[in-house]
């Protein structure tokens, strides 16, 4: 039994990371700055830590085997967040740290990206054993942007973006496996089974949830669009995960009928 961290242990895929670990019978502190609630199993220890301040980081990451870096904030800070956890993981002598990322952070030019790609060389120049996987995007982003555009009687479609969806649950199990592991370095990219057109999942997803919505083509300029465009977001010869977008949508749909 080894002993992981979980920063952004209250996020959508920390939580099932931190799940993932319980059941396989780790013993796993979930590091977040919001309270944990409904957290009561076995085996698991929540920390309150603001990684933008680092108050109680020290004694979270004492004696742990290996942490995996989830926490992120898309509005600024990952890089300055990244930095006191490393700086903590290497004073208490952490041998392994596990760094989640997304396809294309090197080819599209979003601010975002940008943080995220500066962490992975943050992480990797560390000193610290380390191992940096990049995924597509999760099924649970996809749905919440959609829907939030849906908002709307007119929901502006991007053109010529294709998308690779992935479950959020598939990509914990991969993290699980790569944080009791050996520290790898860059492992293989993974992305979902499918790579469909925007129009296509906003299709499924207004179907799914019984909506109705007039699509409306749009183009989007700028070089990070271009690059979506070219399919940089990508990566079809690791079509790693089995669960579909439709798959997420009826399981869903399912869990609303029966609340």
């Amino acid at each position: 039994m080894a002993t992981i961290l979980v920063t952004g242990g209250t996020g959508t895929l920390g939580r099932a990371l931190v799940d993932r670990l319980l059941d396989d019978g780790q013993d796993v502190r979930s590091l977040s700055r919001r309270p944990h609630t409904g957290t009561e199993r076995p085996g698991l220890r929540v920390h309150a830590v603001d990684l933008h301040d680092g108050t109680g980081l020290d004694e979270a990451v004492a004696g742990v085997d290996a942490i995996v870096h989830c926490a992120t904030a898309p509005t600024g800070g990952d890089t300055d967040a990244a930095g006191r956890l490393i700086a903590a993981a290497k004073a208490a002598h952490i041998p392994h740290l596990v760094y989640i990322s997304i396809v294309g952070v090197d080819r599209i030019p979003l601010r975002y990206y940008r943080a995220k790609l500066a962490v992975e060389g943050a992480v990797e120049e560390s000193g610290i054993g380390w191992t940096v996987l990049r995924t597509t995007q999760f099924h649970n982003l996809v749905l919440t942007v959609i829907k939030a555009g849906a908002r709307s009687p007119v929901l502006p479609v991007p053109t010529g973006v294709r998308v690779q969806p992935v479950d959020v649950r598939e990509v914990a199990a991969r993290l699980a496996e790569l944080a009791v592991g050996e520290p790898a370095g860059r492992v293989p990219d993974m992305g979902g089974p499918e790579v469909l057109e925007t129009r296509d999942l906003v299709r499924a997803t207004l179907k799914a949830g019984g909506r109705h919505r007039l699509l409306a083509p749009l183009w989007l300029p700028g070089p990070s669009f271009a690059a979506f465009r070219r399919g940089e977001n990508l990566t079809p010869g690791h079509a790693d995960g089995q669960r579909t977008y439709a798959e997420f949508l009826a399981e869903r749909v399912a869990g609303e009928v029966r609340r």
